[in-house]
């Protein structure tokens, strides 16, 4: 398997993959993502060399994105060093057919790797609060939830209540 940016030409097969990966979330814990989100914004983080993917030669096993903004409406989550350098992760998605083979762990691995070498002091991730399997995710490879929860409106009627987890970066990682 190749850890990698991903590139323009990998975004046919990344919005397949995350399509069914959003369909099978979605049946197990309930509208989370929709057919706009996450796949309408991998154009742009690819263009930005901010989505990173893992490979099975030609298959797309995982991918994330990591940025360097928090928006303000996430204001309402109490980081432990609210003013540290962080990088955030997010639009995390593995290929159905490769759950459960500890795939979570390496793509998390791959992240505190990228944002540690960009100089972050902190890796930072937003859950939502019904989708248990994520936040088990962070909470076994050390990420701490933060204090706070941001609720998200849509138009739609959907609510959405985001926790915040963070893993402190340091030499020793």
């Amino acid at each position: 398997m190749i850890f990698r940016l991903a590139e323009i030409s990998d975004l046919p097969q990344i919005k397949s993959v995350f399509k069914v990966i959003t369909e099978n979330m979605n049946k197990k814990n309930g509208q989370i993502w929709d057919d706009f989100y996450p796949c309408e914004f991998f154009e742009d983080d690819i263009l930005n060399k901010r989505l990173y993917v893992l490979m099975d030669n030609d298959v797309l096993v995982s991918a994330f994105a990591l940025w360097t903004s928090e928006p303000e409406k996430y204001n309402s989550i109490q980081w432990e060093n609210e003013n540290a350098k962080a990088q955030y992760f997010g639009r995390f998605g593995v290929n159905v057919h490769y759950q459960g083979k500890g795939i979570g762990s390496i793509m998390l691995n791959y992240a505190k790797s990228v944002a540690k070498n960009n100089g972050f002091e902190y890796l930072r991730i937003f859950v939502v609060d019904k989708n248990k399997p994520a936040a088990g995710l962070y909470s076994k490879n050390g990420l701490k939830k933060a204090e706070g929860m941001y609720i998200e409106k849509f138009e739609s009627g959907l609510v959405l209540n985001q926790y915040g987890y963070e893993y402190k970066l340091n030499r020793f990682n």
